[in-house]
């Protein structure tokens, strides 16, 4: 096909969440809201951990970066969207949306592969209590965290260049909220059966090799705690991991609800809401699970408030 009697796109246009002003009004006090307890909640888990040296352990270890991808994720899109919910026209340019989707999937990818790392921590510490030391030492913590990195890296650098390679000379407008894969694809002026084929292929291959880890290491978890004779073992064992279940079951279940989708106009809409509880919702979930449901981290914080209030008195 020839492009050369056809303007290029050099900025795109999100349709965005909603256009009826009482669904705005609502939005524009609630993303606020979400995007402050997200910020504090991450933030504050990063710095409760550092802080507090009775958490220097291979199972918070991992909940720093874990907090750290949750606040990228969050800045990536929520500003841009706080700032979109009353223009009329919601524009980013080409590079701006490189970005966003740049970060957004490293974003993803990295939580995907730091779940597992944190399930593979919890097989270990269930599982072969007497090794755990020796095993998870902090080369192999480290490891396991710059691996979930450099995987997320590989996998946003390989999408972003390949997507913003293709021809954009048509329309402009993204039925979405952010610069996602498969929307942007939409509007290349070019095949994109490759570019949907090696997001097929990586996403698959990341999801299932992540599913699979945390599926067998909580099948090992369940058996060995189900050995365990005492109810107030069985119980301390099964809380040492239920609020990474949580986070998990959590996570997975809102992308597999993505992945699977009907592909449709009321889909698109569902998947906008879908895609705003990830995008959202869950950062600011994550570090709510880790503290309600964790008696060292809120006596963490129960401490670090009384150091406060003495420094103060």
């Amino acid at each position: 096909m020839d492009y050369g009697n056809q303007t290029l796109v050099m900025e795109f246009v999100f349709v965005g969440l909603t256009n009826h002003f009482q669904h705005q009004v609502v939005l524009f006090v609630i993303f606020p809201l979400v995007y402050l307890v997200t910020l504090l909640g991450n933030l504050g888990m990063v710095t409760l951990i550092w802080m507090d040296s009775r958490l220097h352990t291979p199972m918070y270890f991992f909940l720093s970066p874990l907090s750290f991808v949750d606040v990228c994720s969050s800045a990536a899109i929520g500003p841009k969207i706080l700032t979109d919910i009353f223009v009329e026209k919601k524009v980013i340019s080409f590079f701006g949306c490189a970005a966003q989707l740049w970060v957004f999937c490293q974003c993803v990818v990295t939580e995907c592969f730091l779940l597992a790392s944190m399930a593979y921590d919890r097989y270990m510490a269930i599982c072969k209590p007497l090794l755990y030391a020796l095993i998870m030492s902090q080369r192999v913590c480290v490891q396991l965290v710059l691996g979930p990195y450099a995987t997320g890296l590989i996998s946003a650098v390989t999408h972003t260049v390949f997507a913003f390679r293709l021809p954009y000379c048509g329309s402009n407008i993204i039925n979405h909220f952010s610069c996602d894969l498969l929307p942007v694809f939409s509007l290349a002026c070019a095949d994109t059966q490759g570019n949907t084929f090696l997001l097929f292929i990586m996403a698959g291959a990341g999801g299932v090799l992540t599913g699979v880890t945390i599926l067998v290491s909580y099948t090992y978890i369940v058996m060995a705690i189900s050995r365990i004779r005492s109810a107030d073992g069985r119980q301390k064992a099964f809380s040492t991991c239920s609020s990474h279940l949580t986070a998990v079951s959590i996570f997975y279940g809102t992308l597999f609800f993505i992945c699977v989708r009907p592909s449709s106009s009321f889909s698109l809409d569902i998947n906008k809401v879908v895609s705003v509880f990830y995008a959202a919702v869950i950062p600011m979930l994550n570090p709510l699970i880790y503290s309600l449901r964790n008696k060292e981290v809120k006596n963490s914080f129960r401490r670090a408030c009384q150091r406060k209030k003495f420094s103060y008195g």
